[in-house]
């Protein structure tokens, strides 16, 4: 490393080895900017999380180095967390008009948009961030407005693409900007951030206007309702229902609270072509025969609260699924969604509805680039450093693989996790350490204060329930002075295990009198230990065991 100048600091403190929460940190000697700040969704052993935040301890530490907070796109997984996150760091935030106009949403909702200052980025635009100069290029997603950035510091030049694919035919009319990567190779690029989560899939990505051309061909001969569910963020896709609604003489309704808010920014802000007559609220739609609606609805990764499964359901309080309607899920199940998208497709099916998801048709797209595309970007850029991004394990591995194959050295290419510190001078680079990272859980207004043991606790109640002892004890003496209450939740049903019972309550007489005169926590460990033991001899499950000293 060299010792005439600071050494850059690339710290990812999220979106790495895992889909979501997408933050990496850019550091130099005095300053630093904070690049995305995204949420990720909790998995099926998170019981009762509602939202998954990175960990910003490394930052709290360091927040009058922050010169700002710079966003590549309106996706959750890369803005979710700033409602949180501005509450301890607030310093400005930097994005294009759609991403800011989606955040303003959320800020909002959380009563912070007073207390936020926001700066409006246009494409080719480049701002100053302390010794950063940041250069806004524009990109292709599967959301408009979405960008890769240039940073320029005083050591090299390090382009992160953020999410993207390569659409030459764009709904928006406007395609990559594959010459500013192109120019920005020829000068010399240190490092490359690329997104690697279609890394594994080889050829390109089909183009997002594939998708309406096969609405046009599905909704041709429909009398019924239809009613379409995909991403609310999805404004191209949304763009292409409504441009089939308007071909085929349909009123358009919007349901669920994502969706309504997605589409009022986007119609505010000139992102979605279209009149606002051709739209009609949800309370309305008995107004209308059903040739004549199209549902726009989120739900399509079958979220169990969303206006879709509730739908399914028959638990929607203003729109009931009637035989003749036809569902479309427009979008590809994010791992771990399979079961839930597939039960309510079955539901739907239930209620008579006719259902096309993604086996059926091409009703889908990534909004991110295969192997082709990802190549490309290689070749354009031509990077001396690289550190594939966004993305479990096995696509950082496969997109390393890739950048082999274009003929960089395996030394050149850094396969990070989150917390871990790239450190870069304009020769060299290696992982130097490591800061504080993992994850915040959000439970309903709690943030932070579930942790994994409480997790632990959840899961060990969700699977062998919850034994509550009540131990009555002589203030005097210290003796037991009656047999011990039994109180059972999601464990045994008290009146069918009546021999179970009696011995639970024999055991922990036996062991109370046994720790006369001990302290409290003595007792109640060995009563714990006691019936812990008996309970797993008799019915080999391990409920949850609170014993209770009420003393008179």
């Amino acid at each position: 490393m060299s010792k005439n100048k600071e050494n850059l600091k690339v710290i990812p403190l999220g979106g790495l080895g895992e889909v979501g929460k997408n933050i990496t940190v850019f550091e130099y000697d005095e300053d630093i900017i904070i690049v995305d700040c995204g949420i990720a969704f909790p998995e099926d052993e998170m019981l009762g999380i509602d939202l998954v935040l990175p960990d910003i301890t490394y930052l709290k530490s360091k927040q009058k180095k922050i010169k700002g907070i710079v966003l590549t796109h309106g996706h959750e997984d890369h803005i979710g967390s700033l409602p949180y996150v501005l509450k301890d760091i607030n310093v400005p935030v930097f994005g294009t008009k759609l991403t800011l106009g989606l955040l303003k949403t959320k800020l909002e909702e959380h009563g912070m948009l007073s207390d936020t200052t926001l700066k409006t980025v246009q494409f080719g635009e480049t701002i100053s961030l302390g010794v950063f100069q940041v250069e806004f290029i524009r990109s292709c997603h599967s959301i408009a407005d979405a960008a890769a950035l240039a940073i320029h510091t005083p050591i090299g030049v390090i382009v992160h693409t953020s999410d993207f694919k390569i659409d030459y035919t764009p709904i928006e009319g406007k395609p990559i900007d594959l010459a500013r990567f192109a120019e920005l190779g020829k000068k010399g690029v240190l490092l490359l951030m690329s997104d690697s989560t279609n890394a594994e899939r080889e050829g390109y990505t089909m183009s997002e206007k594939t998708v309406g051309e096969t609405f046009e061909k599905i909704f041709i001969n429909i009398e019924g309702r239809i009613i379409v569910a995909t991403f609310a963020s999805n404004i191209h896709r949304i763009q292409q229902i409504v441009n089939a609604a308007i071909n085929f003489n349909r009123k358009i309704a919007v349901c669920g609270r994502s969706m309504v808010n997605v589409v009022n920014v986007a119609l505010e802000l000139g992102y979605l072509s279209a009149s606002e007559e051709l739209f009609i609220d949800i309370k309305d739609i008995n107004k209308y025969p059903p040739e004549k609606l199209m549902i726009i609805t989120t739900g399509s990764q079958g979220e169990p609260m969303s206006a879709l499964s509730r739908m399914a359901s028959s638990t929607h309080r203003q729109l009931e699924i009637i035989p003749g309607d036809l569902v479309v899920i427009s979008a590809t199940p994010i791992p771990g969604n399979e079961k839930m998208i597939s039960k309510t497709i079955n539901k739907l099916f239930q209620q008579g509805a006719d259902v096309i998801y993604e086996s059926l048709a091409d009703i889908h797209v990534s909004g991110h680039a295969c192997q082709e595309e990802l190549k490309l970007i290689h070749s354009l850029v031509k990077p001396k450093f690289f550190m594939p991004v966004h993305g479990e394990y096995k696509h950082l591995k496969h997109h390393a693989l890739l950048a082999l194959q274009l003929g960089m050295s395996i030394e050149d290419i850094f396969i990070m996790n989150i917390g871990k510190v790239l450190e870069l001078d304009s020769f060299n680079a290696k992982i130097t350490g490591s800061v504080p990272s993992g994850q915040v859980f959000v439970d309903g207004l709690g943030v932070g204060d579930v942790g994994n043991i409480v997790l632990r606790d959840r899961k060990l109640l969700s699977q062998d329930g919850m034994v509550i002892v009540m131990i009555t004890i002589d203030k005097e003496t210290g003796m037991s002075m009656n047999t011990p209450d039994i109180i059972s939740r999601g464990f045994i049903y008290v009146r069918e295990s009546e021999d179970l019972i009696s011995e639970m309550r024999h055991i922990t007489k036996n062991t109370t009198e046994k720790f006369q005169g001990s302290d409290w926590s003595t007792i109640k460990n060995n009563v714990k230990k006691s019936l812990g033991e008996y309970l797993y001899s008799q019915t080999k499950r391990r409920p949850m065991i609170l014993p209770i000293i009420i003393e008179i």
